[in-house]
């Protein structure tokens, strides 16, 4: 997994993607109402990243493939208009909604932990990489 230092600007649009969270939830919404991503979702084939994208977790058949390619297509298209805006780069700002989806997951659900490695939420909080900020 790349590893980048966040700058100070960065930082800005960190915190600023935390308070527009919930704006980046409502283009994503329709995807997420299909019920091959619910299901997917639930039964942990599918999982959120720290890069801020949707992982896969195991081998895809391709319908779930396909989902998981459009969804990520959309994030990063949104990421790009937001990450300009604030003047940081996609990555910083994809960084930066992946700790707050990730934050965001609900126990049972799959996320990518600092380490990389696929962990499903507990009832506790997810494992945060340390450099998110505070999403709570």
């Amino acid at each position: 997994m790349a590893r980048f230092k966040i700058s100070s600007a960065a930082g800005l649009a960190i915190a600023a993607a935390a308070l527009m969270a919930p704006l980046m939830v409502a283009p994503a919404q329709a995807v997420q109402r299909d019920p091959a991503y619910a299901s997917a979702r639930a039964n942990g084939a599918i999982g959120e990243k720290i890069d801020g994208y949707l992982g896969i977790v195991g081998s895809p058949d391709a319908s779930l493939r396909k989902l998981v390619d459009d969804l990520n297509i959309r994030r990063k298209a949104s990421y790009a208009d937001k990450a300009r805006a604030e003047g940081v780069t996609i990555e910083e700002f994809a960084f930066a909604q992946g700790c707050i989806l990730i934050a965001r997951t609900s126990p049972g659900e799959k996320y990518q932990a600092p380490d990389g490695s696929w962990q499903t939420r507990g009832s506790g909080p997810a494992r945060l990489d340390p450099r998110c900020p505070s999403v709570g």
